[in-house]
């Protein structure tokens, strides 16, 4: 088995790379070796500003024998087609989510990463950070009794108010649901396991939608998805959780709690990585804060984390199968919002792991 530095190529040097290259480059077990991108003057911009030394097309990338990931952020209509040319290059793939489209391409390229000996990761990570971990601990250490239930809501009025270039987040593979919901989903199947079924309403109140920022401001553009999705879920080991995600609000909304038998949790962001972490218990007249402890460097824990589980063949925990069972459950959301009926789901496996508290991804463990 090889030790050091695994080499990293990032594909896609969009908005989100910025977070990733700067993130990846505190941790000593990866390598960023190369940049790439269909547009190569912005992977050889991307390259300067981050001080990668090899910048290029896929094919460029993929070609280098020191890269053994390919971290994918391109847009989710890529994320298979340029997975599979890196597994079939002999790289190992973490990639933005969703992990593919549909649940059936997600399959066959988990089957065929297996089959090749290479492991999948897909974000989110924010789970990994401190915020979500820490609220693990909590509801572990009983804080709130045995979990009964959960709630959720992310509602704004949608990305083009700042996006320079939001048309793909209304198309298949985007919308609130996929853009959003990974982060809520993977944070609730953290907590409680894997969701049973689910039940939906989806609604799309607009089939077009203007651009406010950046060179494409005032241009309008088609809406190919529910803006707004109520969703109900059940989990296998007994709590339900109601989440609603809308790009329909002009009262923007963030809200993550947990119910259980003895108080309640609220839960931090589940798209950032800190706190705060605050609980009440039943009778209590006020909120409690709870220690938060934990990483909060930013996009890129689970690529160290995978990095760490291709040295030393340990599970990672932002993996391809919690990412496909993710992206089950919004299917299942979306198929319920047209059918108007539960919608049943195969299960999930072993949930991932938590972290250990003292897990701290700067230092160099290969």
């Amino acid at each position: 088995m090889s030790s050091g530095p695994v080499g990293v190529a990032v594909v896609g040097a969009g908005v989100i790379s910025a977070q990733y290259l700067r993130t990846l480059a505190e941790f000593a077990d990866v390598r960023v070796l190369a940049v790439a991108d269909l547009d190569v003057a912005r992977a050889e911009a991307a390259a300067r500003a981050h001080g990668v030394p090899l910048a290029g097309d896929l094919d460029t990338v993929l070609a280098v024998p020191e890269v053994e990931l390919v971290v994918n952020l391109t847009v989710p209509a890529a994320h298979v087609e340029v997975a599979r040319a890196a597994l079939r290059a002999g790289k190992h793939v973490y990639g933005e989510k969703p992990i593919a489209l549909l649940p059936d391409e997600a399959e066959k390229l988990l089957e065929e990463a297996s089959g090749r000996g290479l492991l999948v990761g897909s974000a989110p990570d924010t789970f990994l950070g401190a915020g979500l971990q820490s609220a693990l601990r909590a509801v572990a250490a009983g804080h709130i009794g045995a979990p009964v239930a959960a709630s959720t809501a992310v509602r704004s009025l949608g990305p083009e108010g700042w996006h320079p270039d939001p048309a793909f987040f209304y198309q298949p593979g985007a919308g609130p649901l996929f853009d959003l919901g990974p982060y809520y989903l993977t944070s609730l199947v953290a907590l409680f396991g894997g969701v049973e079924r689910v039940a939906a309403s989806a609604r799309t109140a607009r089939a077009e939608r203007v651009s406010g920022a950046g060179p494409a401001a005032g241009l309008s553009f088609p809406v190919a998805v529910p803006t707004h999705v109520s969703a109900l879920l059940d989990f296998v080991s007994g709590p339900t959780a109601t989440s609603v995600f809308s790009w329909d609000s002009a009262d923007p909304r963030i809200a993550f709690e947990v119910v259980g038998t003895e108080g309640t949790l609220a839960v931090p962001d589940p798209n950032t990585f800190g706190g705060p972490l605050r609980v009440r218990a039943n009778g209590a007249s006020e909120w409690a804060e709870l220690p938060v402890r934990g990483r909060v460097d930013g996009r890129g824990l689970g690529v160290v984390d995978l990095a760490r589980a291709i040295r030393t063949g340990s599970a990672p925990r932002a993996s391809g199968g919690l990412a496909l069972h993710v992206l089950r459950v919004m299917t299942a959301v979306t198929d319920s919002g047209v059918r108007g009926e539960f919608t049943p789901l195969p299960g999930l496996g072993v949930p991932p792991a938590p972290l250990p508290v003292d897990w701290d991804p700067s230092g160099s463990t290969l």
